[in-house]
């Protein structure tokens, strides 16, 4: 499956996309509200039902006591968006000052959703918030950066208006360099078009010089009530907003796996001349061959514990 991370420039409708997208999902899926700002689901969706006891913060306490610690803590801290319990949620931070302190644990969340999208079939939804600069880079305490590293696609989320194409113009070079640099590629980034407004598609491609990757409509009663300040549309599951959300993660999946094939297969060149033999390579030792969950101790009880469920601490 794919972890998506959805970033703005500014407030362009990042939650309540991810919340669409978690909500219409066919497969397992998971929330992650990432935003070193602040979530605003526990406030919004859950209407203050949620905890501060709950949460992303409590993640970055538990990565420090230990490695089993983080796995049970991932799990304990999922909300329930749906009764089955296919569809949760990490709710996000209570107050922004809390986001040093998850400085050193976003690489190790990073690598629990991995093992959740790759070896336990999740659509991760991460909500990145909005982005912040320093000096030309992703801001080292208020963006999640690791997470972004690590995601399939990340997904620049903008308005189709030239208020949206402007702010969100002087963050796609940062974006591109940083996941040239540290990421999985400059082909990961891609536009979420909230079709709010009258650009097309191909002028938001042309302007930011990104694929517009998914769109999504803008219907203001499900944005409304996705957001916790509207009652729940009749109907809500075949809402125009959750079907065309169905649909992006469709295309979103399709544009991942041609990405990947991409990158195990590439397309080879003609070299201009017989290289010299190369010199026999040194044995790598069986730590650094072990495969990715091996090598991440503390993602080894995740998918055991999402397995065995839990209690919905709303009730």
């Amino acid at each position: 499956m794919t972890v998506t991370a959805l970033v703005s420039a500014k407030s362009c409708g990042v939650t309540t996309s991810a919340l669409a997208m978690t909500l219409s999902s066919t497969r397992p899926s998971l929330l992650a509200e990432c935003d070193p700002a602040g979530g605003t689901i526990r406030a919004g969706l859950f209407q203050a039902q949620i905890t501060a006891g709950t949460g992303l913060y409590h993640l970055a306490v538990a990565e420090r006591a230990g490695e089993d610690a983080l796995a049970q803590a991932f799990a304990e801290h999922l909300v329930r968006l749906d009764e089955s319990g296919h569809r949760q949620v990490l709710p996000g931070l209570t107050d922004p000052a809390q986001a040093p302190a998850l400085a050193r644990s976003w690489p190790a969340l990073a690598q629990v959703m991995r093992v959740l999208s790759d070896e336990g079939g999740y659509d991760v939804i991460i909500d990145a918030g909005r982005l912040a600069l320093e000096s030309g880079r992703l801001h080292s305490t208020l963006t999640p950066a690791p997470l972004l590293h690590g995601a399939d696609l990340v997904l620049l989320v903008v308005r189709a208006t030239d208020q949206s194409l402007a702010l969100a113009r002087h963050m796609t070079e940062p974006l591109r360099n940083e996941l040239t640099d540290r990421g999985t590629g400059p082909d990961a980034l891609g536009v979420l078009l909230i079709e709010d407004g009258p650009r097309r598609a191909h002028e938001v491609s042309e302007a930011l010089r990104l694929p517009v990757m998914a769109a999504l409509p803008w219907e203001p009663d499900t944005a409304a009530y996705l957001a916790g300040t509207g009652r729940a549309p009749r109907k809500l599951n075949k809402s125009a907003l959750l079907g065309s959300a169905r649909t992006a993660l469709g295309h979103l999946q399709a544009a991942a796996s041609r990405r990947a094939l991409h990158q195990k297969y590439p397309p080879t060149q003609a070299p201009a001349a017989l290289p010299a033999p190369a010199p026999a390579p040194a044995p790598v030792p069986a730590a650094s061959a072990a495969p990715a969950s091996s090598a991440a101790p503390q993602v080894a009880g995740v998918l055991q514990r999402l397995g065995q469920g839990r209690k919905d601490p709303r009730v």
